[in-house]
């Protein structure tokens, strides 16, 4: 069994212990798929990730114009002069991050011809901003697209152990930890998850021709991936692509829209320290999850390189002066 870092401060549960079902079916989020695959097949993987890089390339400008300490990391870079390839076709790989005021640990927007379109997005301790995963995979041989986007929360709500009816272990299970986890959750939906967002996200979903849930997540997928999470593979069509452009741009700037919030921002009093402690534990486990994900769809060498350079470095402390 892979080994990864527990995010719960003193409680360790047996994940076996809840079914990936039981993770899936939360009630207030399920969102019904499209299955009809009688699709057509217009969209070419060169076009599609084309246009899903202009449109990225757009999302990262505008956050960088918004947010003035957000700076490039050139030695962390990959730019088209340095000639890096993974999976035989170029990427390119655009890093910054902002350790003053902002406290973004890292942004990490990649992109590889013909493949994938990515943008990840790590926060520092000072703020309660979700953190933003949003990725496309285009699989030219099936002539299909894989789709990840998620809003990741800051705190450790228990998500991985929701049962079918979407309730969570209370104290006669967890101890006096249920109440944390509980009102983690409670703090996420009230800001970041809220009815718009979830609307939002079951309006994508719906918004996919063709489009099936994807492989069942991993123990660390599960620690890892927030309530609202989206992973589905559907058919390479202009419909899906424009789709899937669409949702992008718009959870940037949901992204955007919270990290400029003044109440998002770190609280007088708050333990920032053990805020940095599980930022860090959770971006070991983010790097360990994603490590088969891009193993299997570029190779053990070149997955390797990709996640080490997209999860960005890992033993960096952007707490902003404060402690």
């Amino acid at each position: 069994m892979m080994k990864y870092c527990s995010l719960a401060p003193t409680v360790v549960i047996a994940l076996s212990a809840f079914s990936v079902d039981a993770f899936v079916a939360n009630q207030r989020r399920s969102v019904a798929f499209n299955r009809d695959t009688q699709v057509p097949l217009r969209a070419t993987p060169t076009d599609a990730i084309a246009a899903l890089e202009s449109s990225q390339i757009e999302s990262v400008n505008s956050i960088a114009a918004s947010i003035p300490d957000l700076g490039l990391k050139p030695d962390l870079s990959w730019t088209s002069a340095d000639g890096v390839s993974i999976g035989g076709n170029a990427a390119t790989l655009d890093a910054r991050d902002a350790p003053g005021p902002a406290n973004i640990a890292w942004l990490g927007s990649v992109c590889i011809a013909n493949s994938m379109s990515s943008l990840t997005i790590f926060n520092g301790p000072l703020t309660i901003v979700p953190h933003l995963l949003s990725r496309c995979v285009v699989h030219a041989d099936t002539n299909t697209m894989s789709f990840n986007l998620d809003f990741r929360p800051r705190g450790y709500g228990a998500y991985e152990m929701v049962d079918a009816a979407g309730n969570y272990p209370g104290p006669e299970t967890l101890g006096r930890d249920a109440f944390t986890y509980s009102g983690n959750r409670k703090e996420y939906e009230e800001k970041f998850g809220t009815e718009e967002v979830v609307a939002f996200m079951q309006s994508t979903m719906a918004s996919f021709e063709g489009a099936a849930a994807a492989a069942p997540p991993t123990e660390l997928e599960m620690l890892t991936k927030g309530p609202l999470a989206i992973s589905v593979t559907m058919p390479l069509t202009d419909g899906n692509v424009a789709a899937v452009k669409a949702a992008r741009e718009k959870a940037a700037q949901y992204w955007l829209g919270w990290a400029l919030e003044d109440s998002h921002a770190h609280r007088p009093g708050a333990p920032v320290n053990s805020q940095y402690v599980y930022d860090s534990k959770y971006r070991q486990n983010a790097y360990s999850a994603l490590l088969p994900v891009y193993s299997s769809f570029f190779g053990a060498a070149d997955g390797a390189k990709l996640t080490a350079a997209e999860s960005g470095p890992l033993d960096e402390g952007y707490v902003g002066g404060g402690s």
